[in-house]
């Protein structure tokens, strides 16, 4: 008996023996901007995180989960099903994308696609995909568009229309609005459209910069982390390998990598406690290593209070007597951030570190910290750069709880499993227009049980770093830099490069790599 078949045969019987609900489920798509994979407690983080942590262990963990690199292009990836370039949202070699591309009229959002199963959609958070929101198919929609400062709702956007800010406004933070608006929109559901399922996409800003926080949640992290990033670094990564979340050795810290984008006059701006590599910390001033610990205690702030926000939701569906049938997932956008810049107004260095009138970044010392145990940062295509957690939960869908699972997979599967659930097949055509094959495959059957799920290789473009993922085997190339090789069965971490030693299984990958970037570009 071959081992597919066995395979098949196995998932039959996770599948039979896992509960069914007789309704389709509500959704609802939680993510975070900017937070590493080690950002999380139930990943192996010191920062508290109890209601994320709750869900895993009601559900699952994805060890092997990817978003793009970037902010735009996993927002768009997420909700078509489709990589970010075919739809327009991110450049190919050739073909423009992001701000300078138009999505096409077939790559319908995920919410206009609900429609016809009878599903109300609902959006909280940050946007960054073309058009307005209610026109993709929401039907409420708070839209933080003013993403470089987290106290006021000036610039924002309630169903598309600009928001007035009170006069004199106080007490406003974007997370806590962020949950307040997605809780509004939860409980008009429950009066008026109690026997209609709902999706909500609540896509928190939080922790992105500018670190800005409520000055009562920094200091609950204040001397957390004194003791410098390769202390709390090897700390996460010991709890992950307990916890069995990760197979591979540590990463080296990349001493000579700094932002991926120079800014230096952000550095002069904010003051000599600055600095854009992650040296030695014993290597750093008095002054160097108080900056720094402060800007991650800021970071850890912004993340335990979005757990907390997470957890009032939670309780909303609760309290509707939904959260049995709600299929809850949790990601992130892209790795921890390495940018150090200064924008939105400024940087006031007098003014109380994490309030409106600073600007700081992370930086990739604690940046490193918080993409454990991998290499790099948001926009390179390391593993730092596009591994993310993902929970999934849903009790009433899932007989798993607190598993793991290995299943390599990626943003663009997010459609595909929901509309599996939803019992809802895609059009042929949209707007006229003839729907092109979509490379995302359903995670249901990774629901189950922890298997490999056929498909294509999983591919990245962004900003010119590359790369491939062929079964265990990953090619990987910065910008403008030869191709590296990996077997991620035993390397997650990318520290032994195979290239030299395997060039026909580099130069047969590249290949592959060549063959779906030239599609993509036909297909446009």
């Amino acid at each position: 008996m071959t081992s597919s078949i066995i395979r098949r045969i196995s998932l039959a019987l996770a599948l039979s023996a896992a509960p069914v609900s007789a309704m389709p489920p509500n959704v609802v798509v939680i993510l975070a901007d900017d937070l590493g994979f080690s950002d999380i407690g139930c990943y192996g983080s010191e920062i508290r995180t109890p209601n994320l942590d709750s869900l895993a262990a009601g559900g699952l963990k994805f060890t092997q989960f990817y978003n793009t690199a970037r902010c735009w292009p996993t927002r768009g990836a997420l909700l078509s099903g489709y990589y970010a370039q075919q739809i327009r949202r991110d450049a190919l070699p050739h073909k423009p994308g992001g701000a300078q591309g138009t999505r096409p009229q077939w790559a319908t959002l995920l919410p206009a696609l609900l429609k016809p199963a009878g599903y109300r959609s609902y959006h909280s958070g940050k946007w960054h995909i073309d058009g307005n929101v209610l026109a993709a198919g929401f039907d409420r929609s708070f839209h933080t568009k003013n993403d470089g400062n987290y106290f006021t709702v000036r610039g924002n956007l309630l169903d598309d229309v600009p928001i007035t800010p009170p006069e004199n406004e106080t007490g406003y933070y974007a997370t806590t609005a962020t949950a307040d608006h997605a809780i509004a929109f939860l409980k008009d559901h429950a009066a008026r459209h109690a026997d209609s399922p709902f999706f909500e996409y609540i896509a928190f800003i939080a922790p992105h910069f500018p670190l800005h926080a409520p000055q009562e949640d920094i200091a609950a992290y204040r001397d957390t982390y004194l003791g410098g990033w390769e202390r709390i670094r090897a700390a996460r990564y010991e709890r992950q390998r307990a916890s069995g979340l990760i197979h591979t050795a540590l990463s080296d810290v990349e001493r000579g990598l700094g932002p991926p984008y120079p800014f230096p006059d952000a550095l002069e701006k904010l003051g000599p406690g600055e600095i854009n590599r992650p040296l030695p910390w014993d290597d750093l001033t008095e002054d160097q290593r108080r900056f720094q610990a402060r800007k991650m205690a800021i970071h850890a702030a912004m993340i335990d209070r979005m757990d907390r926000e997470i957890g009032r939701v939670i309780a909303q569906i609760r309290e509707m007597g939904a959260l049995d049938n709600t299929m809850i997932l949790f990601a992130s956008d892209n790795g921890a951030s390495a940018e150090i810049m200064v924008r939105h107004g400024g940087h006031d260095p007098q003014a109380a570190p994490g309030s409106a009138a600073s600007y700081l970044c992370l930086g990739p010392g604690f940046s490193s910290v918080s993409n454990t145990p991998f290499r790099r940062h948001k926009t390179w295509v390391h593993e730092g750069g596009i591994s993310t957690p993902l929970i999934v939960h849903w009790p009433a869908g899932i007989a798993a709880r607190g598993e793991l699972r290995d299943t390599p997979a990626h943003v663009i599967d997010i459609v595909p499993t929901v509309l599996e659930l939803a019992k809802v097949t895609k059009p042929a055509a949209a707007n006229g227009k003839p729907v092109p094959p979509a490379p995302g495959k359903s995670l249901v059957p990774a629901f189950a049980g922890n298997i490999t799920i056929p498909r294509e290789n999983l591919w990245w473009l962004h900003d010119g770093h590359r790369a491939l993922r062929s079964g265990d085997w990953k090619i990987v190339a910065p910008k403008g830099q030869p191709w590296e090789l990996y077997d991620l069965k035993t390397d997650r971490a990318e520290q032994h490069n195979l290239a030299a030693k395997m060039p026909d299984k580099t130069a047969d990958l590249a290949r592959q790599w060549q063959a779906l970037t030239d599609r993509m570009e036909s297909e446009r």
